[in-house]
């Protein structure tokens, strides 16, 4: 599967944004989805995971409470709303699929995407 990260962007601090994956090739509704950022200096961190029905989401404790994970069968995309970012929330943020479930490990997940940059101003 081929994963299509979008919707970075430059904003400031308590503004909201909404990132995008659009997944083609296989079957999009047999994976599970992540999404992990990476901030300058620092390690991939783990952020978001959903299930492939969507009916089963898992947050890091950093994001849980103001980013929602959700997707859209129909469109093969999955959508992480991001609300009240805050200027450690910089970072780029790549999407993963993979076909075991709810991974929170980077290197468990077997597709990833080209990343998109965040950017939140203080």
């Amino acid at each position: 599967v081929q994963l299509q990260a979008s919707g970075g962007g430059l904003v400031q601090a308590g503004s909201s944004l909404r990132l995008s994956c659009a997944a083609s090739g296989r079957t999009f509704s047999s994976y599970d989805m992540g999404w992990f950022r990476q901030a300058p200096g620092k390690e991939r961190e783990f952020v978001a995971a959903i299930s492939r029905s969507g009916g089963s989401t898992y947050y890091a404790d950093s994001v849980k409470g103001r980013f929602t994970l959700s997707r859209d069968t129909a469109k093969n995309t999955v959508y992480l709303q991001m609300n009240s970012l805050k200027p450690e929330d910089t970072a780029v943020y790549y999407c993963a699929a993979d076909s075991r479930a709810l991974l929170t490990k980077s290197y468990e997940y077997h597709y990833w995407g080209q990343g998109t940059e965040v950017t939140v101003s203080s």
